[in-house]
């Protein structure tokens, strides 16, 4: 039996992961976490313009394509960090999960989720198999 097989069959014959397992999670998540909201609040700078002592909200356009670029750039900006945004609640709704114990379980089949999926996308709620299910 391979270590891949063994691990997944661990994961078959436990109900949720071990203390010891949610600590190690959780500290996956607060490193991601801080990151997150980092680049949040850089993406929010960023449509702002609060990080920066330009004159681009006083000088007159010249050019029109720049504007243009600008406001495409803000418009991303933004989209991605509603994106961030969804992500970090996404992560700080994981760290509840791992205090009720309920972390790693997923939603739709009942089993745990694997290891190796949860280190990747730690947010995760539904097993590789209901994933495929649903796509």
């Amino acid at each position: 039996m391979t270590t891949k097989e063994r691990t997944t069959e661990e994961a078959r014959e436990k109900v949720r992961y071990s203390d010891e397992e949610l600590q190690m999670f959780k500290e996956v998540i607060l490193a991601k976490l801080e990151s997150a909201k980092e680049e949040y609040q850089q993406l929010k700078a960023a449509v702002t313009h609060s990080g920066s002592n330009d004159t681009e909200d006083t000088s007159p356009t010249f050019k029109v394509l720049e504007e243009g670029a600008s406001a495409l750039s803000k418009e991303e900006a933004g989209q991605l960090a509603q994106r961030q945004y969804k992500f970090i609640q996404n992560l700080e709704a994981a760290l509840i999960r791992i205090e009720n114990k309920s972390y790693g379980i997923c939603r739709e089949t009942g089993k745990l989720i694997q290891k190796e999926r949860l280190l990747l996308v730690p947010h995760a709620t539904l097993s590789i198999e209901a994933k495929r299910k649903r796509d």
